[in-house]
């Protein structure tokens, strides 16, 4: 069954609005040379068929279809467009169609997706993997999420992202939970920590490096300290986790950071539960709502859910 086209073009001016629902009609009866089969073929009466082709008459300044015996004919100006609207219309009908089911095998996309680098540490290649398996034409390209600005998603350079949301995160976004996790102390092999329980006491004494884009020098964790009467020194900022650990894994500083999120890179060191309560954080991976329905983007987000449910348990807000 034939389908309207609802569409609207503006004109300057005075100009009438054409009506291309009656690109439909035309295609009807220039293809059946018939008003009785055109109709039927629209699932009109007759005698509405006939009014639209008096409006096509009246549009296109030319019959289209005449009398000749007991049919009608079409005149030259019909069949010069005849395959011409055949055309307008079937390009149509694809357009308004919904997207053919997604080919994973003659995908060829590349993906952006942006996180941090102890993401892309630990969820990279089994996520690399995964393309590779089913959609050996897809590939990721990472990029480093310095700040937690919005703007490449909503520009379209970022087709995915990683991390916690918070105030900052544009309001439009899709969001969709991946895993909690909590932080825990690191210091390097043979480490005075890596001996006897830790208290909150011989946490605070120690020097430690903190993690801030910003460039703050406390956090949930100071607060926690502070009510415990206790104060941990400072030795130095950094902006991601990976500097901090590279940093405790060649000295003797202490580095404070998620669990999950920095696996791999915390191997060869020390790990231990900070001795203070510390609020857990959801990491989620967010979209903007254009690529909501795109369906190679919901298999991406799909297989980033899947790996990460794969690697922790589904630990899901």
């Amino acid at each position: 069954m034939q389908r309207h086209i609802i569409v609207a073009l503006c004109y300057v001016e005075n100009m009438a609005t054409p009506d291309l629902n009656q690109l439909i009609t035309l295609d009807a009866l220039l293809t059946e040379g018939s008003v009785a089969r055109a109709a039927r073929r629209l699932r009109l009466s007759p005698s509405a068929m006939s009014r639209a082709l008096a409006r096509l008459r009246e549009t296109m300044g030319d019959p289209l279809l005449v009398r000749a015996g007991r049919g009608l004919v079409p005149t030259p100006r019909a069949l010069a467009i005849r395959a011409q609207a055949s055309r307008l219309v079937q390009e149509a009908e694809a357009l308004l169609r919904p997207a053919e089911k997604l080919d994973l095998g003659r995908l060829v996309r590349t993906f952006a997706l942006r996180a941090s680098e102890g993401f892309a540490e630990n969820f990279g290649p089994a996520l690399i993997a995964r393309l590779g398996a089913e959609a050996p034409g897809a590939r990721l390209r990472f990029v480093l999420k310095p700040n937690k600005d919005s703007q490449p998603l909503r520009d379209g350079s970022v087709d995915l992202e990683t991390g916690v949301v918070d105030a900052s995160t544009a309001p439009e976004l899709r969001m969709q939970s991946l895993f909690r996790d909590r932080f825990v102390g690191v210091v390097r092999q043979g480490h005075p920590l890596g001996k006897g329980k830790v208290t909150a006491a011989r946490y605070a004494a120690g020097d430690h490096v903190f993690v801030s884009r910003l460039g703050r020098d406390k956090g949930p964790i100071d607060d926690a300290l502070q009510q415990l009467g206790l104060e941990r020194r400072i030795a130095t900022i950094v902006d991601g986790f990976a500097t901090a650990l590279a940093l405790a894994r060649n000295s003797d500083l202490i580095a404070s950071v998620p669990e999950r999120h920095t696996g791999n890179l915390r191997a060869d060191m020390h790990s231990f539960a900070l001795p203070v309560p510390t609020p857990s954080i959801t990491v989620s991976m967010l979209w903007h709502p254009r690529l909501d329905a795109d369906q190679a983007h919901r298999w991406l987000r799909a297989c980033v859910r899947e790996v990460c449910g794969e690697r922790f348990g589904r630990g899901e807000a």
